[in-house]
């Protein structure tokens, strides 16, 4: 029998929750007025910038498949590769039948784990958790297809508001891949493991994805790529923005850079104005020039030493079982199981 689709929420929050298409959950207080605030909180710092999940509207969302398809983006296929080989042995130090996916996007390398859940289970619960409606709806569709075992329900919304709604009575394996982890500030990600953890239950694990510092030779075409997809992606945030926010920001005017930054072993992706020119956010009764040069920094991409990793981890209460990579090392999947507070902690 399938759960009813607010039990992966808990008993407390789920009147905080509603049922806005088949089996998709979406928090009732969202709307696009806290979107706008978001946007215009961070353009209007200094440096100008904007925080990645802006960037998956409709369109966002397509423009990243692809990006996903590209012989030059590794990072895909080297993770779905680990997944292929390594999802039997994962499940198997994972105890659950539940699998909440953080930022799942269409959820394509996510097969994997479900095939390997369904295999040693027969049953189980999956809970994607994403921003975009577009792909929670493919991911609604290949679990449907391939894995009617599975209950599905679907979490519209932002990181921080799922991890603090979702149940901590189910054992679940909390799934984060394409090092998504990397798009966040080193301030970001801890707290984000700091929230993480604190919502885990007793008997949760955590899958993370990362990608690995390499050459840069490698890394860089992964985020410039020669068909422009990357640039459109990116570019299409501002279109984003002009939606949600009423502004004008016109996208004649501003050029697409990517770099990597070797000092903070990352990729930053900028929007750059090609001219000095006011940008107008009408309903905010608030605007900005913005000089010819300036960059807004719409993501970033950093790249992990993963033993390092495991050690910052490791004080968030969260102990590796698993770690494997490619035959190059250009990636790494890490398993960690949520330790119990110490009985003779203070």
């Amino acid at each position: 029998m399938q759960r009813e689709h607010k039990e992966i929420i808990s008993a407390e929050d789920r009147t905080t929750w509603a049922v806005t298409g088949p089996a998709i959950l979406t928090p009732r207080e969202r709307g696009s007025d806290q979107a706008a605030a978001s946007m215009v909180r961070t353009l209007f710092d200094r440096p100008r910038w904007l925080e990645p999940c802006h960037l998956y509207d409709e369109k966002g969302s397509l423009l990243f498949e692809d990006i996903c398809e590209l012989p030059e983006y590794y990072p895909t296929r080297t993770e779905a590769a680990i997944l292929e080989r390594e999802a039997g042995a994962l499940m198997s130090l994972a105890p659950v039948e539940c699998i909440v996916e953080l930022g799942a996007g269409f959820s394509k390398k996510t097969v994997h784990i479900l095939k390997a859940l369904t295999n040693a289970r027969g049953r189980g619960t999956f809970a994607p958790v994403d921003v975009s409606n577009t792909a929670l709806m493919a991911s609604k569709r290949m679990a449907e297809e391939l894995f009617p075992e599975l209950a599905f329900t679907g979490i519209e919304a932002r990181f921080e508001d799922a991890i603090t709604s979702i149940t901590r009575e189910i054992p679940k394996l909390v799934v984060f891949l394409g090092s998504t982890i990397g798009n966040f500030t080193p301030t970001d990600m801890l707290h984000f493991f700091s929230h993480l953890t604190e919502n885990m239950g007793p008997e949760d694990y955590l899958l993370l994805g990362v990608d690995r510092i390499k050459d840069p030779a490698i890394i860089e075409p992964a985020y410039d790529d020669s068909r422009g997809t990357t640039a459109a992606f990116i570019l299409n945030g501002f279109h984003n923005v002009n939606r949600v926010t009423g502004a004008n920001f016109r996208l004649e005017k501003i050029a697409f850079r990517s770099r990597y930054n070797h000092k903070r072993a990352q990729v930053e992706m900028c929007g750059i104005a090609r001219e000095t020119h006011k940008v107008e956010f009408p309903r905010q009764s608030a605007s900005f020039v913005w000089e010819k040069d300036e960059a807004i920094l719409m993501e970033t991409s950093r790249k992990f030493d993963p033993e390092d990793l495991q050690v910052q981890l490791r004080c968030f209460g969260l102990e590796t079982l698993g770690h494997w990579t490619d035959p190059e090392q250009w990636f790494s999947l890490l398993l960690f199981r949520r330790n119990a507070p110490s009985a003779e902690s203070p």
